[in-house]
């Protein structure tokens, strides 16, 4: 049985003549680090918002079909019942600061104060969190001090120490350096490994092909292709259909017309591109 199934959803916003959803057939298994992509507009939010209980819940609008996470309804539970289970990150960090504290370690553990975790374990669960994001020096910053970077780990760390069964990302790393990223991309990946099952939207391709178990590429609302990162990553149709590509599928793909890419499965690492041109 799948951690997470998504049967037929479709979803319209208040005010809009058209679904920013549309038959949307998705299951993940508990533990799958399934990564969203697709061009602006494609939905990705939406599907976020769908699987953390924002919609309908908060956002309202005109939904059918199911989503189901762990064997419970979205529809059959309550927003505050569902967010026990499910953590979503916003793409702006902004989104997601409380305003109600002075301190990142306040901050983080606002979640759990909300929900009455004792305070000795409280003190434990964020300060395992804080080095798990490696963000343990900024305890003591306020979080409106940070960087974009570091307000984004700051988020991710807030949903983490609440440790959910399905943590949600929408593009969690968007304002963070190459070097913050992978070590993000890390800290999801083991997560993953632990057991939390990830759904996480992002356009960073070559980091999805290291780390991702599976790929979704939403378009319009729906779910135009998925399956491994080496096969959705390199297919012909993305850049047909305007997603994005890696620089370095971009770069064998034209060598490949000159015949100067012999491999049978075009590149979406630096790796991958370099063991090719040997």
């Amino acid at each position: 049985m799948a951690f997470v199934n998504l049967q037929n959803l479709a979803y319209k916003y208040p005010l809009t003549k058209t679904n920013a959803l549309e038959n949307i057939n998705l299951q993940v298994r508990e533990g799958e680090f399934v990564a969203v992509i697709g061009p602006n507009g494609a939905g990705k939010s939406t599907l976020c918002y769908a699987l953390a209980g924002f919609v309908p819940h908060f956002f309202k609008g005109e939904i059918s079909g199911e989503i189901e996470v762990d064997g419970r309804k979205s529809g059959e539970s309550t927003l505050d019942e569902w967010v026990l289970n499910v953590g979503l990150a916003f793409q702006n960090p902004f989104n997601q600061i409380s305003g109600a504290k002075y301190t990142v370690f306040e901050e983080i553990a606002f979640g759990l104060e909300n929900i009455g975790v004792p305070r000795d374990e409280m003190k434990t669960r964020v300060e395992e969190a804080m080095s798990l994001t490696g963000i343990s020096d900024l305890a003591d910053r306020s979080p409106y001090s940070l960087s974009g970077g570091q307000q984004q780990r700051v988020a991710l760390t807030s949903i983490l120490v609440m440790r959910p069964r399905l943590l949600v990302l929408d593009e969690p790393t968007s304002q963070m350096d190459p070097i913050g990223t992978r070590e993000v991309f890390g800290v999801v990946r083991r997560m993953a490994e632990e057991g939390m099952t990830v759904v996480m939207v992002e356009h960073k391709m070559e980091w999805i092909a290291h780390f991702a178990d599976r790929v979704i590429a939403l378009k319009e609302g729906q779910i135009f292709l998925e399956g491994t990162p080496g096969d959705v990553l390199t297919s012909d149709v993305l850049i047909e259909n305007g997603f994005g590509i890696s620089r370095y599928t971009s770069v064998a793909r034209e060598a490949k017309k000159q015949g100067l890419w012999k491999k049978e499965k075009l590149p979406v690492t630096l790796d991958e591109a370099v063991e090719g041109f040997k």
